[in-house]
């Protein structure tokens, strides 16, 4: 898992290895024609009813470049259902965009890691994305970098990284580099924090890993609590480890980076938490929240969201799809009801 790779220290690769080929086909039928990254934009349009990153076309060249074979958009069957598969990692893993419920418009859409148990952020967007891909390109392969690679990224590419900027720009490290050059990502800034505990420099770290929870900086992601939560148990920092664990624990769960079980640990949460999580699907638990004044639409939100969270523990993502398309619908959320649906 994620939080494994991150505290023992391993620098997160964001292209993995190429696992077993996938084609993609289209998701309308009567356009077998057209090419895998159109079926994107339209994917993205028609059915997430959003707006397709500018240049998407560009990093799915890139991929292609890499050797790895771009998916279909509507090949989410044991996916997180709110993601947009880009393409397939490994068996268990895929690069996905996300589509947040209720994002607002100015919002664009993060690339996300997809395993099992949830999601793992890679960057604010596809731009940003893009030009990580091609610093670690640049930097990993020296003068020999692949012009396959630049090719791929396009004028759009050029425009957010030209080969040699990280060696004029001065600076001896790459995770500073991305953090005043290109944004702010989650592995890098928990590098920083480790780095600082290994140091012995215990405050710097604390510092550091506040920073991480600012808001603002990865909003809807509970990673950044759920590592803070690990760093200040590990400092020795418990009751505050405690708290911190369960502020992590009540945001989207499949966001937390890491298996429920270790952030529970620290939280000091036992198996009547998930009961009562459970319990708050009945019917039963609905009607009471209603009567109480809270509004049917919200009932029904806050009950797609249990639903989702449940499902994170085993990774059991198909087997509440119905309610939880029947949840956003009653939210009034109908586009994302028949997007969650949505299956080659």
């Amino acid at each position: 898992m994620h939080c494994g790779a991150v505290v023992n220290g391993r620098r997160r690769e964001l292209i993995l290895r190429v696992g077993r080929n996938f084609s993609a086909r289209s998701f309308c039928s009567s356009s077998s024609s057209s090419s895998p990254f159109s079926e994107h934009d339209r994917f993205i349009k028609e059915i997430a009813k959003s707006q397709p990153p500018k240049h998407l076309n560009q990093l799915l060249s890139i991929f292609t470049a890499k050797g790895k074979s771009v998916v279909s958009p509507g090949a989410k069957q044991g996916l997180v259902p709110l993601t947009i598969p880009l393409v397939r990692i490994s068996p268990g893993s895929s690069i996905a965009l996300l589509r947040w419920p209720t994002a607002p418009p100015s919002m664009e859409m993060p690339v996300v890691e997809v395993q099992k148990h949830g999601v793992w952020f890679l960057a604010s967007n596809v731009d940003q994305f893009i030009h990580r891909i091609l610093l670690e390109e640049d930097v990993s392969k020296s003068g020999e970098s692949s012009q396959e690679i630049f090719d791929a990224a396009g004028e759009a590419g050029k425009r957010l990284y030209g080969k040699g900027d990280f060696e004029r720009s001065g600076l001896k490290d790459l995770d500073v580099y991305l953090l005043r050059k290109v944004g702010l990502f989650p592995d890098s800034l928990e590098r920083k924090v480790i780095r600082h505990i290994e140091n012995g420099d215990h405050v710097s770290a604390l510092v550091a890993a506040e920073f991480y929870t600012k808001r603002g900086n990865f909003p809807g992601f509970a990673r950044p609590f759920a590592f803070n939560a690990k760093v200040l148990l590990k400092l020795g920092r418990s009751l505050e480890a405690k708290d911190a664990a369960r502020g992590a624990l009540k945001s989207s769960w499949w966001t937390l980076g890491c298996k429920y079980e270790e952030i529970a640990r620290i939280a000091e949460w036992g198996e009547e938490k998930i009961a009562q999580y459970k319990e708050k699907v009945t019917e039963e638990a609905r009607k009471r929240d209603i009567d109480r004044g809270k509004p049917r639409a919200q009932a029904a939100f806050d009950e797609a969201g249990y639903l989702l969270n449940l499902a994170s523990l085993e990774g059991t993502w198909d087997e509440s799809l119905e309610r939880v398309a029947q949840c956003y619908k009653e939210a009034g959320l109908n586009d994302i009801a028949e997007f969650v649906l949505y299956r080659d």
